[in-house]
């Protein structure tokens, strides 16, 4: 299984078999995945390049994010289903967005904000 449409399809029998899909609202689901992107991020937090390159070459710590990771992913493509989201249309519509709001030839090698790289240079 590699595509979103599969993963939704099995989430989706997952849920079914449990009787869960009446707890899966929209908003629900969204503090969920907040939930689990807060997991994500004490997996990483107060460690520094090295540790976090050290963990992952180690494995302990690559383990653990591949867990917290795969839950993100689950509870959005959750949401999503339950809010009606196409995420990959979604993805790519944003991407169109961002192409025009960062421009390659001003955002290049530089983490500006968009109002900013559209302002002239402070004297």
């Amino acid at each position: 299984m590699d595509s979103i449409a599969e993963l939704r399809a099995r989430l989706r029998d997952f849920a079914q078999e449990r009787d869960w899909g009446r707890f899966h609202t929209p908003k629900n689901l969204a503090m969920a995945l907040s939930g689990e992107a807060g997991e994500l991020i004490a997996e990483l937090q107060w460690l520094d390049e090295t540790a976090v390159a050290d963990g992952l070459a180690q494995g302990a710590l690559k383990g653990r994010l591949e867990d917290e990771a795969a839950d993100v992913l689950l509870y959005l493509v959750q949401f999503a289903e339950a809010s009606g989201i196409d995420l990959v249309e979604a993805a790519h519509a944003k991407i169109d967005r961002n192409e025009s709001r960062y421009p390659a030839h001003l955002a290049h090698g530089t983490a500006a904000k968009q109002a900013d790289l559209h302002s002239p240079p402070e004297a």
